[in-house]
């Protein structure tokens, strides 16, 4: 039996980049090439955009030892058929060219995760695992997604969003904007996950700091109020139509500290009782909360994966007042870093089964496309 060839892209002009190799690795192709079914189909994007696939670029040793440059020197980028489906051409003395079946994306950020590979994905009509790019545009925008919850009912913590040229061109009225807002204050660049540029600060002066900051990596900018007696969650979901949740996950911190890039990646924590090692340290599986608060949250996370039309994956961030027994929706990452396979496991799910059910999910999905009808004949043409 052949089988399915399941193209893994990762890598792309990325902060993230990084991130996204060790999530295609470790979390895709590994357990791809353990089923029956597929085969996975390494295709690296270099952080110039250049279009890589070849067997090797699956050994994680050739980027954590410095050596991808040097092997890519000597690889030909591919060319990309996009005529009839996704194909892979591999230039040489007889080019060779290589159909792929179903898309599994591994980008992390921009120009992957936001949205951008979706639309490609879509104009050519293949399947692919994860939301379409109007769900992915609306999650990687962290203001839009609170827009959105918002009107849907769902609770947020108060928040401003505005964009860098306007503080770097009129510091004075930004900072009137946000004079309402009470500290401490999270400042983000709205576009960016993995934490990356994310600050706390507790005066003008940081606050001032944190968006310049921030500046450097996004053209648009949030600063949100933190929550009282905060619990951090997260929940991954998959699913189309009928969803699935894994556990709710709580984030193990010290006092004052918040979930930034060298937490989330540098770090692995300390073990402590009842935890588990996830590809961010160390967290609480199940998160410790009351039965009440514990199914609120799970609710109130499932509804924001349908008022954002989210599909195949992805991963519902909130933010709990433990006092007020208050849930916030924080923000959503439509491709969660490592597919949260700890999590999934913990709830049942083995990282086989979990990479069999998404390609399955957007299978699934691709065929309820073709049941829409993207053909409307007119006689428009016939007066010119």
């Amino acid at each position: 039996m052949n089988k399915l060839k399941i193209g893994v892209i990762f890598g792309s002009r990325s902060t993230e980049h990084d991130v996204s190799i060790i999530t295609a690795i470790a979390s895709i192709i590994k357990p791809i090439n353990l089923t029956e079914e597929y085969e996975a189909v390494p295709i690296y994007i270099d952080k110039l955009g250049r279009w890589y696939c070849d067997p090797a670029l699956a050994d994680i040793n050739l980027y954590t030892k410095d050596n991808i440059g040097n092997y890519l020197a000597k690889l030909r980028p591919v060319l990309l058929e996009l005529n009839g489906g996704f194909n892979l051409i591999k230039p040489g003395l007889k080019d060779k060219k290589l159909k792929i079946d179903v898309i599994f994306p591994a980008t992390h950020g921009t120009h992957g995760e936001d949205g951008e590979l979706m639309g490609m994905l879509d104009l050519i009509n293949v399947p692919y695992v994860g939301s379409e790019m109007p769900a992915s545009v609306l999650s990687m925008d962290k203001s839009l997604a609170k827009i959105m919850a918002e009107f849907s009912g769902i609770p947020t913590s108060r928040f401003v969003f505005f964009y860098a040229k306007e503080f770097l061109n009129n510091q004075q009225a930004i900072m009137m904007r946000l004079k309402d807002l009470n500290f401490p204050l999270f400042v983000k660049p709205v576009h960016l996950g993995s934490s990356i540029a994310i600050s706390r600060v507790t005066d003008n002066k940081a606050l001032v700091n944190a968006i310049e900051l921030a500046a450097h990596y996004d053209e648009k900018i949030i600063v949100e109020e933190a929550v009282n007696n905060l619990v951090e969650v997260t929940l991954p979901i998959m699913g189309n139509n009928e969803l699935k949740p894994a556990l709710l996950e709580q984030p193990l911190l010290k006092d004052e500290a918040f979930f930034d890039f060298n937490t989330k990646y540098m770090s692995g924590g300390k073990k402590g009782k009842n935890t588990k090692q996830g590809a961010q340290g160390y967290s609480k599986l199940p998160a410790d909360l009351p039965k009440g608060l514990y199914k609120e949250a799970e609710e109130i996370a499932l509804k924001v994966y349908r008022v954002l039309g989210l599909k195949g994956i992805a991963r519902v961030d909130l933010l709990i007042d433990l006092k007020a027994k208050e849930v916030y929706f924080n923000e959503v990452n439509p491709l969660p870093g490592s597919l949260y396979a700890h999590n999934w496991q913990q709830a049942g799910t083995s990282s086989v089964s979990l990479i069999s059910q998404l390609i399955k999910l957007a299978q699934e999905r691709f065929e309820e496309k073709k049941e829409l009808n993207t053909i409307f004949e007119t006689n428009y043409l016939k007066q010119y």
